[in-house]
C-alpha cells in the first residue's frame, strides 16, 4: 500500500494560561503537523513540538526538515515497510528530533490503521490506565494554590510543581500546596535545571516533610556528575529530562551507580515512538523506572506517547498534560481522561479524528 501524499505545515496555538518554568515563560506554541495518505485514502497523522531551548530545533527548521525527509524517504513508499523507512531516518534524528518524531508518529498511526488495530495492540499492551500529573508553573503562592484547587476539583490526583527560581518561594509554595491538598494527593517537582548543586542540597533538606514523589532534572546537565554524589534515596526519585535526549544518553545513564532512578522520555527529544521504545527497553533492562512526558503539543503527540508508554513494562509515571492547555487543536479523541487517569482510544491507529 503506497503512500501517495505527504504534507507538513505549521499551526500556531495560544495557551489557555501562560506558565513559567525556571528559565522562561510560555504563552503560545508552534506545532508542525504531518499527514500521510495511502492510495486507498487512509490518512495517518503526526505532530512535532520542537523545543529550541532543549534541543536547539526551531519550528522553522523542524518544518524544513519534515518537508525534505517526507520527499526523500516517505512519499511513494509502501506503508507495510514503515520500519525500513524509519531506519533510513535515524541519521536525521540528532539535528531535528521533533521533525523525525512527527514523521515517526504519522507512520505508526498509518500502519496501525492499515492493520485495523489500535497502535498499542500492535506494540504490545502491558498497561490499560495510568494517572497523569498536571502542571503548576512557577508563580506566586496564591496563584499556585488557585491552580492546585482547580486541578483537584477536576479530579487530578497528581500535581507537578515547577521550581528552580527561588528556593525560599519554592518551599513556601510546596508547603502551602501540601497543606491544601493533604496527604492523599501526589506532588512531583520539576526543576528544569534551575538549581545549583548547593541550593539543591538545601532543597532536599527543607523538602523532607513534603513527601515528594519524584524530583525532575534539578541540576544543569553539566552538573550530572554531581548527581552521583547525592544520597541513593535522592537519586532513586530523581528523573532525567534535559539530561536524556537520545539512545546514547540512555545507555550512558544506565551505567551504575545510577545518577537518575527515572527516565523522562519525550518523543520530541528522542525522535518518536520507535526511539522512545528503544530507550524504554534500556531502562527496563537496567531497572530504571519510566516517566513519559511531553511539550505543549497536540492530542496527536500525547496519544502517541500514551500508546508507547502503555507498551513498556518499565512505565510507572505519566506527565502527559501537554494538550490540556491549548486553546484549540487540530484533532479530537485519541485518549480518554477521567479523574486524572488516561486510557487510549479503541479506534485504529492513534484514534485521533480531525476536527
Amino acid at each position: 500500500m503506497k503512500i501517495t501524499q505527504a504534507k507538513a505545515w505549521i499551526e500556531h496555538f495560544d495557551l489557555k494560561k501562560a506558565y513559567s518554568i525556571a528559565r522562561e515563560t510560555f504563552t503560545s506554541v508552534d506545532n508542525v503537523f504531518i499527514s500521510l495518505e495511502t492510495q486507498d485514502g487512509t490518512v495517518g497523522y503526526g505532530v512535532a513540538s520542537p523545543a529550541e531551548d532543549v534541543t536547539g530545533e526551531t519550528a522553522e527548521a523542524c518544518l524544513r526538515a519534515a518537508e525534505l525527509n517526507l520527499e526523500q524517504y516517505v512519499k511513494g513508499q509502501d506503508i507495510r515497510c514503515f520500519a525500513g523507512i524509519l531506519r533510513k531516518l535515524e541519521d536525521q534524528i540528532q539535528s531535528t528530533p521533533a521533525a523525525i518524531a512527527a514523521i515517526d508518529i504519522a507512520l505508526h498511526d498509518l500502519f496501525a490503521k492499515w492493520l485495523g488495530l489500535p497502535l498499542v495492540d500492535f506494540l504490545g499492551k502491558v498497561h490499560h490506565s495510568l494517572a497523569t500529573s498536571v502542571t503548576i508553573g512557577i508563580s506566586s503562592v496564591e496563584e499556585s494554590l488557585d491552580d492546585a484547587k482547580e486541578y483537584v476539583s477536576q479530579g487530578f490526583k497528581i500535581l507537578k510543581v515547577k521550581i528552580g527560581r527561588s528556593l525560599e518561594l519554592d518551599i513556601e509554595r510546596l508547603t502551602k500546596i501540601r497543606e491544601l491538598v493533604g496527604n492523599d494527593k501526589i506532588i512531583r517537582v520539576d526543576g528544569n535545571q534551575g538549581y545549583s548543586s548547593q541550593t539543591f542540597r538545601q532543597f532536599i533538606e527543607h523538602a523532607k516533610s513534603l513527601d515528594l514523589e519524584l524530583i525532575e532534572q534539578p541540576l544543569d546537565v553539566k552538573d550530572d556528575q554531581t548527581m552521583k554524589l547525592l544520597p541513593e534515596k535522592v537519586r532513586k526519585i530523581a528523573a532525567a529530562d534535559e539530561s536524556l535526549h537520545e539512545l546514547k544518553d540512555a545507555l550512558k545513564l544506565s551505567q551504575k551507580p545510577h545518577k537518575f532512578g527515572i527516565y523522562n522520555i519525550k518523543l520530541m527529544k528522542c525522535g518518536g515512538i520507535q526511539a522512545g521504545r528503544q530507550i524504554a527497553e534500556i531502562a527496563h533492562t537496567a531497572g530504571i523506572k519510566l516517566m513519559w512526558g511531553c511539550m505543549d503539543e497536540s492530542i496527536i503527540g500525547i496519544s502517541a506517547a500514551l500508546h508507547a508508554a502503555f507498551s513498556s513494562p518499565a512505565t510507572r509515571y505519566l506527565d502527559l498534560d501537554g494538550s490540556f492547555n491549548l486553546k484549540r487543536d487540530f484533532v479530537r479523541n485519541g485518549f480518554e481522561l477521567e479523574n486524572g487517569n488516561l486510557k487510549v482510544s479503541d479506534r485504529p491507529g492513534l484514534g485521533v479524528i480531525p476536527i
